[in-house]
């Protein structure tokens, strides 16, 4: 039986060294590879960093609005469901619930507060802190001028409300206490009770931008809906 021969690379070897450069120099020529374009030029790195600074320029503002506009809903939900806690408190325990909301000079954070009407001084929390919403950045509006009164004829929503702090109070049957006409505002669409949440705007911080949600409590019987923008929360 004839002997396998096995040549081993020797890499001391001149002779095999040449042959690999030269198989590598073949390699880089065919490809069109040469020392000189290894990195990146000068002009390359500018478009690549124009490139970026086009991007960003596009997509930041967008993700600044996504999140302005998830942040106003939290928000929202966590005034429906204060009203809501209000409400389901006064029809349990048969009595008058109140929630209110107003805004911390102080903390600038806006505060709610769902209690017995008669029980005292009500305890006031940041809306929305058990759901981490950070309310300081938020406007606060309402068309209320007193406890379940809509201002004025026009029911214009103001930034802050009129009536401070805001207070919607729910009868023993959780609904709405009869007031003196008008209840509801004028028109032939009464506008309902509204308690705003709104994004400042980037010209006012005082105004409040497009970006704004309402809870709406539409009738007697304490009814409520969830709306956006405008014309519904102005």
């Amino acid at each position: 039986m004839g002997k396998l021969s096995l040549k081993l690379f020797n890499p001391n070897s001149k002779n095999e060294t040449s042959k690999q450069r030269c198989l590598i120099n073949r390699l880089r020529y065919a490809s069109g590879y040469t020392q000189q374009d290894a990195g990146f030029s000068l002009l390359e790195l500018i478009v690549v960093m124009v490139m970026i600074g086009i991007l960003a320029a596009i997509t930041v503002p967008s993700w600044f609005a996504f999140v302005n506009r998830q942040k106003v809903n939290k928000a929202n939900d966590a005034v429906l469901a204060a009203l809501q806690e209000a409400q389901r408190q006064a029809k349990n325990k048969k009595l008058s619930y109140t929630v209110s909301f107003q805004k911390n000079t102080t903390t600038q954070n806006i505060e709610v507060a769902v209690y017995n009407t008669n029980a005292g001084s009500p305890t006031w929390k940041p809306l929305g802190a058990d759901i981490g919403v950070s309310s300081n950045k938020l406007l606060l509006g309402a068309n209320l001028s007193g406890e379940n009164t809509v201002n004025s004829t026009d029911s214009t929503v103001q930034y802050p409300p009129s009536s401070t702090p805001t207070k919607i109070t729910f009868d023993y049957m959780g609904a709405l206490p009869t007031l003196p006409t008008p209840y509801f505002g004028t028109g032939t669409e009464p506008p309902g009770l509204k308690i705003v949440v709104a994004v400042p705007s980037s010209a006012n911080s005082t105004l409040a931008s497009r970006v704004k949600r309402c809870v709406i409590v539409k009738t007697l019987l304490g009814s409520m809906i969830t709306a956006k923008g405008s014309p519904n929360c102005d």
